[in-house]
């Protein structure tokens, strides 16, 4: 495993190929500066006067939802924000929910959740992600609302390409399309009509879980655009705009190193810690990264901070035991644990901490130098 030279990612992200040793989102932010984001600011302008102003913005009542639906109205735009219910909801995320209605139109959609939790479960015993579930009601709901509506622009947040990586030419793209959502929107190859029938889970249920046959994500039906693309992006700018606007920001475990990013979701936690499990990385690592091309600190210290923290077991996120989950969805945690280290890379740890494997590149008893070439 090889770090980038500029920030900490590692090149077992999935489509994360290094070029000289640099990562696509170090190389992606050295570019930004080369974008004239005044003609991108014109050209967002003209989108919403060609759509009147109407617009659906999926929120989850978080700093970056918060913060699109905040500037998209005071440019005039008549925002409705669009939540698909998370899997296990927190207090906070219930209250950051209802505080963006204090500013735009909202709307909530609900599923099954005893559907839900059949779901976490099946996509974490079949591949690894608690959060599968999660992942297609982002990319589905919001074109639900906008078949309901008759509302067909939609602005998702940054493009994710763009500002962590992904394969060459994919940081230019401005809309969310089919083949997106089919490449990039986090099933791992699982299809919605692949749950039909087990658990007695039905068609009807899992069509809150792909858009509605009505509609085509395209341009001849709803256009769904990242508002990134048009104006810069900055996570800690939209926290700070998200704060003044009232939307309640905790650090949710160690294992963060933010702490205006995912307080809605208790089963974060697992998904975050499958990640590190899979990849060697966490949320941790993928937010300190943003840090230092911002320049907030330095590689040496966040190499330090991931050493101690990235991929931690924790006991509790956002306060709650992180067993809440394994009730919920019917599995003990020795088995919520098993089906962690079976998708476990072990090719990548050296040994065993508690629960939290460590990376073979901290196992060495000598002092840590840090250097870029580290493996």
């Amino acid at each position: 495993m090889r770090r980038c030279k500029i920030c900490v990612m590692p090149d077992t992200r999935p489509d994360h190929s290094f070029v000289n040793g640099i990562c696509p989102a170090c190389i992606n932010a050295q570019n930004k500066p080369q974008i004239d984001w005044d003609q991108r600011g014109k050209e967002l302008d003209q989108l919403l006067d060609r759509f009147h102003g109407e617009c659906i913005v999926p929120s989850s009542g978080g700093k970056d939802s918060t913060y699109q639906a905040i500037t998209l109205k005071e440019k005039g735009a008549h925002v409705t924000a669009v939540t698909a219910r998370t899997c296990h909801l927190t207090d906070i995320g219930r209250k950051n929910i209802d505080n963006l209605a204090k500013h735009v139109r909202t709307i909530e959609y609900v599923p099954n959740m005893t559907v839900r939790a059949k779901l976490n479960r099946l996509g974490l015993q079949l591949v690894g992600d608690i959060s599968w579930p999660e992942h297609a009601a982002i990319f589905s709901t919001p074109f639900h609302a906008s078949f309901d509506l008759n509302m067909p622009l939609v602005f998702y947040g940054e493009n994710p390409q763009l500002e962590y990586g992904g394969p060459r030419g994919s940081e230019e793209a401005r809309e969310l399309t089919h083949r997106w959502r089919a490449e990039f929107g986090g099933f791992l190859g699982l299809r919605p009509v692949d749950f039909i029938g087990i658990e007695g889970i039905t068609k009807r249920d899992m069509q809150d879980y792909e858009p509605p046959s009505g509609i085509a994500i395209d341009k001849a039906k709803t256009e769904a655009h990242f508002l990134g693309q048009y104006i810069p992006w900055d996570s800690h700018r939209n926290a700070e705009v998200a704060k003044e606007r009232g939307m309640i920001q905790v650090k949710p475990c160690v294992a963060n190193w933010w702490a205006h990013e995912n307080n809605d979701n208790i089963d974060t936690f697992w998904h975050d810690h499958g990640m590190h499990r899979k990849y060697g990385y966490g949320r941790g690592c993928s937010q300190i990264s943003v840090d230092i091309r911002k320049g907030l600190i330095s590689r040496d210290d966040a190499l330090q901070w991931i050493e101690k923290n990235d991929g931690k077991f924790c006991s509790e996120y956002m306060g709650y035991s992180i067993y809440e989950t394994a009730d919920r969805i019917g599995l003990t945690h020795e088995e919520m644990l098993g089906y962690m280290n079976q998708f476990t890379n072990w090719e990548l740890f050296g040994k065993i901490d508690g629960y939290r494997p460590i990376l073979k590149e901290f196992c060495d008893e000598r002092p840590q130098t840090y250097r870029t070439n580290q493996t």
